[in-house]
């Protein structure tokens, strides 16, 4: 019996269990494979999309660092404007408080008899009710005084106030620049390992070519969408931006020799003496809005559902605008991205 139950279990041990577990572990290597390709193999390089990605990214936290600059400018504007007030108000109190130790010097002089004893000793009585009549106005002109003084101690309070509100409010306003200034650090320089990683077909894309080309397409088409723009605010605005054709891209900045998208917009109507906000957010409302097929040479068109992007029309579809770090300003089809809107600001 138990030689018969050998004689069945030889099998199992034999060839067929050899090959089941030839089986198994050719599966569990096989999934050993799988997981090892996924944790420990190299990415391949990004497609031109992430890239794309990347730089739209790094845009969205550059308008949010160019806003909160803006709003840190503006309360360290207004700190000074404080300060320079409350300077203004601690000089006032500092003269009401001379005034009043005046007064408050003359009662002590002449405060120390009995009015009525001294009216007795008075070789001139008469003298002496006029000077009692001048010592009553000037003890009104103490109470005067001291109001002031008073008031001058309020209006420092809350000046002083007013001052740690947008100290707090600058120091919020620096981290948030931290902040934005780290995030588009870090995807400008994912964006850059991955335009190495890419083919040349592929970043020549993305890139968009040289400078010189940059300007040369622009350079064509100048004249004419200067005779067709609406005004002369306009065509300047126009024209500048013609001119910048070949800047590099520079987050932040607004000219004269390097921009961000928003920073080209607000520099070329500026040049017009036209004053437009410093984001793409802000900018969309600044004039009236108008649909793509009422496009005038001038008008900003705007792009991505967040507005994260900006440029200046100059008409047959065509706009300027400064796209990446890794192009310069150039002319570009409005239908390059997905547009979101469009501002007529003059």
């Amino acid at each position: 019996m138990a030689a018969h139950r050998r004689s069945r279990q030889r099998p199992v041990g034999g060839t067929t269990a050899r090959a089941a577990v030839t089986v198994v572990l050719a599966g569990a290597a096989t999934t050993a494979g799988f997981d090892g390709a996924a944790h420990a193999a190299p990415r391949p390089a990004p497609a031109g999309a992430d890239v794309d990605r990347l730089y739209r990214e790094a845009e969205v936290a550059t308008e949010k660092y160019n806003g909160a600059r803006e709003k840190a400018d503006s309360a360290r504007e207004r700190l000074r404007d404080l300060q320079d007030e409350t300077a203004r108000a601690q000089a006032r109190l500092n003269k009401a408080r001379e005034a009043l130790g005046t007064v408050a010097a003359a009662q002590y002089r002449d405060g120390g008899l009995d009015p009525a004893l001294r009216l007795m000793l008075s070789d001139d009585p008469d003298a002496y009710l006029d000077g009692a009549a001048l010592t009553e106005r000037a003890g009104s002109r103490h109470h005067a005084e001291l109001g002031r003084v008073r008031a001058q101690l309020r209006e420092i309070e809350k000046l002083r106030g007013a001052a740690r509100v947008e100290v707090k409010t600058l120091t919020t306003r620096r981290a948030e620049l931290g902040r934005h200034k780290r995030t588009i650090t870090e995807k400008l320089s994912a964006a850059r390992q991955a335009l190495s990683r890419m083919s040349p077909e592929e970043r020549a894309r993305i890139t968009g070519g040289s400078d010189r080309a940059a300007r040369s397409a622009g350079g064509t088409a100048r004249d004419a969408a200067l005779s067709q723009a609406p005004n002369a605010r306009a065509a300047q605005a126009v024209a500048y931006a013609h001119q910048k054709l070949g800047s590099p891209y520079v987050w932040g900045a607004t000219g004269p020799d390097a921009f961000d998208c928003s920073g080209l917009v607000l520099a070329a109507y500026r040049s017009a003496g036209v004053s437009l906000p410093r984001t793409t957010y802000a900018q969309i409302d600044a004039g009236r809005r108008v649909s793509r097929s009422e496009l005038l040479q001038g008008d900003l068109v705007f792009f991505y559902s967040g507005i994260s992007h900006v440029g200046l029309y100059i008409g047959d579809g065509q706009m300027i605008h400064a796209p990446n770090p890794s192009a310069p300003v150039r002319v570009a089809p409005v239908d390059q991205m997905p547009f979101a809107g469009a501002t007529r600001v003059v």
